[in-house]
């Protein structure tokens, strides 16, 4: 142990990680840099950070506050120590509704706040689109705004007082007329009051620099205010008395259409007479489908409040009379406004991705203009980007001339980096031009402090650094930052990671088979850092479990990319500290549906599963359930499932069988069918079958058939009464001239599709354990067997939405070099899907009764669940599914170690609904894992959508 870590460990309360996961996690915030910290501590209180200080001047080592880790500039990530407020210094103190303040820690995340406020008809002004995971502290420190901004303006305007402790361990409480300024401040001011006049541009979003003008008499002298925006560089915040606004009763959005962003942009500025909450503005190219948009190639989201929602509902109406548009549309409804901010909120991640999937990046993220000047900003700025051949896809804050963009930079060679700063240094002197500031909203860091002199010229910035040396005079806070700023172009992230390709499974077909650019997909902005799952959003539940950041997909980015920089993480695929954060992932592929840049990480667990465990023993767990489908064939082969229940109910066997297999303990083994599903299908396959409808192929996955054949007879009733001609899929390998035998003619029926004794698999359990080489000869002979169907228009009905996830996304990943794994997965159809495409004018059973339950995260993340939506209206079965994951997630729940946090996800939103339902209510469950976990946490027998139509038609016939 080091003597830093010795004498901070011994100073303080809280947890002290110099360990490669605790600094691995923060080597890097949401922006293009990183910087490798000693260590990271996450105080209990004040009293802790005074110590932090205290032996980190003693050392001369750097200290840097970090909240979120969502900042856009480096300025979160630092090499000496990195303060981790959120673990305990993250609570809301008090709220006052009368007086319309409340009193925050640095750690506290706003949408806490919010909710806090909400009820007393308040809220905080200021809304990042980062607003479920960024801080108070993050927010004071970058002087965050947000989308109302027009109408509440900056975190700066929101502060009334703050508690915090200076370089020199000063504890000062910062507030108007000087209150708390260290000695000295009030000196530098007074002899540069003329300076301090003239020297700042007047716009809505001026965030660059200090706010030494705040320190004019005629400002007040507000020392708060003029602290908001210092990045950490002037004091430690630890406590904040902040200003809340009164929300309006109600809120309407005018979503306004336009030719192009050019005449958005020109159009945002004369909007604001009317007095609008926000006018934000985004174009077609950050809009993955724009049909929910009104007609245009770009948009002002307008909002309007009021005391009713026809009066807010009219001053919306207004505005869209005083606008000229090619088209518009104004929504009321809560939901629909949600639904419309999601895709504006998305597209900070979005962006990050070019329309034709080649990358950009933050840098120029956030520059402000006058608002009346946007449009001849834009102009000059697309003139910039052509002449240096880049793209980059403006959207933002309209309404305070605030734009954000990422942009194409090639940050991976010299070249590319010797351009980016060609473009940083002349895009900088367009800002000024039109009267601008570097930073409008998400500070300078490390990205734009370099160029300050460009705005502000040399002398302001020399004032700037004696106000520094004044609050921080060892240059102890966050240095490198603001002033004395490191290079623009030095620390890149991207630097550290290997310039050819890494020898990988999956081909990773969105970004080039490059596994690294995988893995850069991650940017930071840790939308799976929110702390509960909104809606039928999923991501992340193993975060929201522990709050740990190494459970979070964006940590889990992070150690990867560590992995392959092979600095702090040095063991690559061997690393047991990318195993252990990999550990509690659920493969629930929520992330590739709800990170904005769309991160599989049940793919990149499973890649690196596969190397980490290459020619080493793996887990029990790997073998008892990673190879399910082998165990139960045998069963089903020697008959002895009633055997093996039998044994799995006495006590003695089952606490061997699960110690034995690696499963927990607290799990109960799920009973076997004593019928397959297949034996049944052949015992009924001498049954008329119809000769008019379409021939659906129904997939005999390994859950329906050992463990839930039930599900598959109901699905075959369903079908059949929808018309439908249902087979199975062929069990014998057909030689054809290809492979030297003679042709033969396929003929699509259930009897000369089941002879033989293979069994096809979308080699789920195989993939998810990281078996990969396995899970390709598998999936291989299933390919083999699937080959006269493939040859055919016979769509591939699966009803354990896991394995139709497996089949439609990771087949023709892992298979990238066979042409017919894109067409199975091509014709792969959920259960609903084929309903709704092949007996489109079938009409099923009305069932007409409430139901509870979850949608399965695979369908939600890689089917999508419309189809089935629309099934069930047209059933009369009323109500949504929740959100989120039931924490089975098919072994990960039953293997050793993972039953606390497989409850703790069940618990978050499933089992609350399920103990909510009323009476009559029907559980769906179409997944087998979730149906288990509801039997075994809470009693319940959920069932697959088939089963109750299937029920539904008896009670109708």
């Amino acid at each position: 142990m080091s003597e830093l870590e010795a004498e901070l460990r011994k100073a303080v309360r809280g947890e002290v990680g110099f360990d490669v996961t605790s600094r691995a996690l923060t080597t890097m915030d949401a922006s293009n840099y990183r910087r490798v910290p000693l260590g990271v501590v996450a105080p209990h209180d004040a009293d802790d950070v005074a110590a932090v200080l205290e032996v980190c001047r003693d050392h001369m080592v750097p200290v840097v506050a970090r909240g979120g880790g969502t900042s856009i500039a480096g300025q979160a990530t630092g090499t000496g120590i990195v303060l981790d407020f959120t673990r305990h210094m993250n609570g809301l103190v008090s709220l006052d509704p009368d007086t319309r303040t409340a009193v925050v820690q640095p750690g506290l995340v706003l949408d806490r706040l919010q909710e806090a406020a909400a009820p007393h008809g308040l809220r905080f002004g200021p809304d990042p689109s980062t607003h479920s995971r960024c801080t108070l502290g993050g927010m004071i420190g970058n002087n965050s705004c947000g989308s109302h901004s027009v109408a509440w303006g900056t975190t700066a305007d929101s502060v009334r007082e703050l508690d915090v402790i200076s370089g020199r361990g000063q504890r000062l409480r910062l507030g108007q007329d000087w209150a708390g300024a260290p000695q000295g401040l009030r000196e530098v001011v007074d002899g540069e009051l003329a300076r301090l006049r003239t020297g700042f541009p007047e716009l809505p979003r001026r965030i660059s620099g200090y706010a030494l003008d705040a320190l004019l008499p005629e400002n007040g002298a507000d020392v708060a205010r003029s602290f908001c925006g210092s990045e950490g560089t002037l004091g430690i915040v630890t406590e904040a008395v902040v200003r809340l606004v009164e929300a309006p009763r109600a809120r309407a959005l005018a979503v306004l259409g336009y030719g192009d962003e050019g005449a958005a942009a020109e159009a945002a500025a004369g909007l604001l007479p009317y007095g609008p909450l926000t006018v934000e503005g985004m174009a077609a190219d950050l809009v993955p489908s724009a049909h929910v948009l009104p007609r245009g190639g770009a948009w002002l989201f307008v909002e309007t409040g009021g005391e009713s929602q026809d009066e807010a509902r009219a001053r919306a109406e207004a505005i869209v009379r005083a606008a000229d548009v090619v088209g518009s549309t104004v929504v009321t409804d809560p939901g629909g406004q949600r639904a419309l901010w999601r895709i504006r909120e998305d597209a900070s991640g979005t962006a990050t991705r070019m329309p034709d999937g080649s990358e950009a990046w933050p840098g120029w993220e956030d520059c402000a203009v006058p608002p009346q000047r946007l449009g001849a900003y834009l102009r000059d700025f697309r003139a910039l980007l052509t002449a240096h051949g880049l793209r980059g896809t403006p959207y933002g804050h309209f309404g305070d001339g605030c734009i954000h963009v990422r942009i194409d930079f090639d940050l991976l060679t010299e070249p590319g980096v010797a351009a980016f700063r060609r473009f940083s240094e002349e895009l900088a002197e367009v800002v000024v031009a039109h009267g601008g500031s570097l930073s409008g909203e998400h500070g300078d860091g490390q990205a734009r402090a370099e160029l300050l002199p460009k705005m502000y010229g040399h002398d302001m910035v020399r004032l700037f650094e004696r106000a520094k040396g004044v609050w921080d005079p060892d240059d102890l806070l966050n240095p490198g930052m603001l002033v004395r700023p490191a290079p623009l172009d030095a620390n890149l992230r991207f630097s550290v990671l290997p310039r050819e390709p890494v020898d990988v499974a999956f081909g990773y077909p969105a970004d080039g088979g490059d596994f690294s650019a995988a893995v850069r997909r991650c940017v930071g902005v840790a939308k799976c850092r929110t702390t509960s799952a909104a809606g039928p959003a999923v991501m992340c539940p193993s975060f929201r479990a522990t709050g740990e950041e190494e459970h979070s997909t964006r940590g889990r980015a992070r150690l990867l990319h560590e992995m392959l920089a092979g600095e702090l993480v040095t063991d690559g695929w061997r690393s047991t500290e990318v195993r252990d954060a990999l550990d509690l992932c659920l493969a629930c592929k929520g992330c590739r549906s709800d990170c904005p840049v769309e991160v599989d990480m049940a793919t990149y667990k499973a890649e690196f599963l596969h190397h980490h465990y290459e020619g080493r023993r793996r887990p029990a767990a790997h073998h008892s359930m990673g190879r399910l489908p082998q165990w139960l064939r045998l069963v089903a082969r020697t008959r002895t499932a009633p055997l093996v229940n039998a044994l799995a109910a006495v006590p003695p066997f089952a606490w061997a069988a699960k110690r034995l297999g690696g499963i927990a303990p607290e799990r109960d083994i799920p009973r076997l069918a004593a019928r397959t599903f297949s034996r049944w299908w052949e015992r009924r396959e001498k049954a008329p079958v119809g000769t008019g409808g379409d021939l659906v192929l129904l997939w005999p996955d390994t859950f329906t058939e050992h463990l839930s054949p039930n599900v598959g007879q109901a699905a075959v009733r369903v079908l059949e009464a929808a018309g439908l001609r249902v087979a199975l899929p062929p069990t014998v390998r057909w030689r054809t001239p290809s492979g030297g035998g003679e042709e033969v003619t396929v003929a699509m029926d259930p009897v000369s599709l089941l002879r033989g004794r293979e069994r096809v698999c979308c080699g789920l359990t195989y993939i998810s354990t990281g078996q990969l080489d396995r899970a390709r000869a598998v999936l291989r002979r299933t390919l083999d067997l699937m080959e006269p169907v493939l040859g055919t228009a016979v769509p591939v009905v699966v009803l354990e939405p896991s394995c139709a996830a497996a089949l439609r996304s990771d087949l023709p990943e892992l298979l990238h070099d066979d042409l017919r794994a894109r067409r199975l997965a091509d014709r792969v159809l959920t259960f609903a899907e084929a309903l709704e495409r092949h007996a489109p004018d079938w009409t099923p059973p009305r069932v007409e009764r409430p139901v509870v339950g979850q949608t399965h995260c695979h369908q939600h993340a890689v089917l999508g669940d419309a189809p089935d939506r629309r099934l069930r209206e047209a059933a009369g079965l009323a109500g949504e599914l929740s959100g989120g994951c039931c924490g089975l997630a098919g072994n990960f729940g039953f293997e050793k170690g993972h039953y606390e946090v497989s409850v703790a996800c069940a618990e978050e939103q499933v089992l609350p609904a399920v103990r909510g339902a009323g009476e009559g209510a029907v559980v769906l469950a179409d997944g087998y894992s979730c149906r288990t976990q509801l039997e075994q946490l809470a009693g319940v027998r959920g069932r697959h959508l088939a089963e109750v139509l299937a029920e539904g038609l008896g009670a109708s016939g």
